[in-house]
C-alpha cells in the first residue's frame, strides 16, 4: 500500500518545465542572478545560443555557443528556428528553438538572462511556457555608479549605456514579476521564489490529473 501510494506520488511530480527569462539594464544583476541560480541549482539547464561570429580562445563548438555563418543565421530565423534572435553591431545571436522545446517537454527547466526584446520573442514563441522576471536597480544613480565600477569606459560610453537603461526600464510593465536588486542575496532568493512559483502552477503539473483521481475526487 505505501509502495502505491509512494509511486501515485511520483506520478504527481510530472510536469511541463519552465522557462524563467530574467532582464535588466546593464548593471542591474540580470547574469549575477541567474548565474546563480544555475550554481544552485545543477538541474537548472543552460541555453547554448548561436552566434555569427568567430570563436574565442578556448571557446568550443556546442558549448559555448554553436557557431554559425551568418547565411545560416539568417536561414534558421527565416525558418522558426531560432526562438528569439538579433543582429549586434553585425553580428548574429539567437536561441535554438528545438533543444528548448525538447527540455521544456522533459520537464526541464531553463532561465534566459536576455533584454526586453527576447523576452517579447520567445513569448510570442512559448506563450504557455514563459515566466518572466525583471530586475530593477535601487535608483538610476546606484546604477550609474555599479557601471562606472565595472570598467573604465569614457563618460560619453556611460551615458549612452545610462539612456539604454532608462529605455530597458520603460518595458518593466511586460514581465511577470519585478525584483528590486537593493541586496544581492535578497534578489537571489526573490528570484528562486518565483522559479519555485512557476514549478508549482496547476496547468504545469501534468501528474496531476491521475494522482487526484487515486483520491476519488
Amino acid at each position: 500500500m505505501a509502495q502505491n501510494a509512494q509511486s501515485n506520488h511520483n506520478g504527481a511530480e510530472q510536469r511541463r518545465g519552465v522557462c524563467l527569462v530574467i532582464s535588466a539594464p546593464s548593471g542591474a544583476g540580470k547574469s549575477t542572478i541567474a548565474n546563480a541560480l544555475r550554481a544552485s541549482e545543477p538541474a537548472l539547464m543552460h541555453s547554448v545560443s548561436v552566434t555569427t561570429r568567430q570563436p574565442r580562445p578556448g571557446e568550443k563548438e556546442g558549448v559555448h555557443y554553436h557557431f554559425r555563418t551568418m547565411e545560416d543565421f539568417e536561414r534558421m530565423a527565416a525558418a522558426g528556428e531560432l526562438l528569439e534572435w538579433a543582429t549586434v553591431f553585425g553580428r548574429g545571436y539567437g536561441t535554438p528553438r528545438a533543444p528548448v522545446e525538447a527540455a521544456l517537454a522533459a520537464g526541464r527547466d531553463m532561465v534566459f538572462d536576455i533584454d526586453w526584446q527576447g523576452h517579447q520573442q520567445i513569448r510570442r514563441a512559448l506563450p504557455d511556457d514563459v515566466v518572466s522576471l525583471f530586475v530593477l536597480p535601487p535608483s538610476l544613480e546606484e546604477l550609474e555608479r555599479r557601471l562606472r565600477g565595472r570598467a573604465s569606459d569614457h563618460p560619453d560610453e556611460i551615458a549612452r549605456r545610462m539612456a539604454a537603461a532608462r529605455d530597458e526600464i520603460s518595458h518593466w510593465r511586460e514581465f511577470d514579476h519585478v525584483i528590486i536588486n537593493t541586496d544581492l542575496d535578497r534578489a537571489i532568493t526573490e528570484a528562486r521564489s518565483v522559479l519555485v512559483a512557476a514549478r508549482l502552477q496547476t496547468r504545469r503539473r501534468t501528474g496531476l490529473l491521475d494522482f487526484v483521481a487515486s483520491f476519488g475526487a
